[in-house]
């Protein structure tokens, strides 16, 4: 297969599956549909990514079942082939509020402990946190989510102020750190969501490796539980069964630190997607849903962190568009 055709083709192909950090381009070939993902230059980095998505494709192939083949991948340009998994898109099978296929909760939990088996990832960071250093981990996350506002803090002061996000926005997290429980690392995929599943079949394939980590595993459920958006009753049967699939090292204090990482999400994504919305309507799209689905969006994950700032009154959907539409 000529692989650099593909990627051309891809290129002007025009009509792509946006991410935050890579295009996601369907390309029809005579063997059949492959997916050629291409970084986008130029993203702000809002994330941990200490390891290139290729590399971490392959640590996890021979552990995790569920996941896209990696085909090829080049340096120069930059670029993968994936395979393309044949499906729905979750979220258009079962968006927020809808419950999800019965299969995916056990596909889940499938996936989250045939991670447990990946051996450590390669070419770890020198200072990435010792294994089982859980608090190290944890401050590793919130140390980038403080850097991504301190950013922004000046040239989206206004906004930030609009939408009441306050000057130590982290302060909440400062705490709960401290006595986190001590658990051994894995590879953690940390971005399970509706958008990065594809469920057919009876199965469910998870995308998007981008933001794959080595660290604690109660941080990934936290991630997938705060993404996803369960009822009520799907994140109890979740936690359940994950509790039960899980090595019981893997799973001690379980109860404190996941309230603990749930914390730091939410009001990483007030934070985050605060400043992404703000992008997206400052230059008119490419929008991923539509504009009334971003406010609604963003005003459900102010409201969500506003608890943990002390601000008793939610915000609303016009104060929140207000704030994203460019004077």
């Amino acid at each position: 297969m000529n692989w650099r055709d593909l990627y051309e083709r891809a290129r002007a192909h025009g009509d792509s599956a946006a991410g935050y950090y890579n295009d996601n381009i369907r390309v029809d070939t005579p063997e059949g549909p492959v997916i050629v993902r291409i970084p986008i230059h130029g993203a702000d980095t809002m994330d941990l990514r200490p390891w290139r998505e290729d590399r971490v494709l392959a640590a996890i192939a021979p552990h995790v079942r569920a996941a896209p083949r990696l085909l090829h991948t080049s340096a120069d340009p930059p670029f993968q082939v994936h395979e393309f998994i044949a499906g729905d898109v979750l979220n258009d099978v079962a968006p927020r509020g809808v419950p999800v296929p019965p299969h995916v909760l056990d596909d889940v939990v499938g996936l989250f402990t045939q991670l447990t088996r990946v051996p450590r990832l390669p070419d770890m960071p020198a200072s990435w946190p010792a294994d089982q250093d859980t608090t190290a981990f944890a401050r590793r996350l919130s140390d980038l989510t403080q850097r991504v506002y301190d950013t922004f803090s000046a040239d989206y002061a206004d906004l930030f102020t609009a939408l009441a996000i306050p000057t130590d926005p982290l302060a909440p997290v400062d705490d709960l750190w401290r006595g986190l429980t001590p658990r051994p690392f894995t590879c953690v995929h940390a971005d399970v969501h509706r958008r990065n599943m594809i469920v057919g079949d009876g199965t469910t394939t998870f995308l998007d490796w981008e933001l794959a980590l080595w660290g604690d595993p109660v941080y990934d459920l936290a991630v997938h539980i705060h993404k996803m958006g369960y009822p009520p009753e799907e994140t109890d049967a979740l936690i359940t069964r994950w509790q039960a699939a899980m090595p019981p090292d893997h799973t001690t204090g379980r109860r404190r630190d996941l309230a603990a990482y749930l914390t730091h999400e939410r009001i990483k994504s007030a934070i985050v997607d605060s400043v992404r919305y703000f992008q997206l309507f400052a230059r008119n799209g490419p929008y991923p849903y539509p504009e009334h689905q971003l406010v609604e969006s963003l005003t459900a994950k102010l409201n969500a962190a506003r608890p943990y700032w002390h601000i008793p009154e939610p915000i609303d959907d016009r104060t929140v568009e207000k704030a994203l539409r460019p004077r």
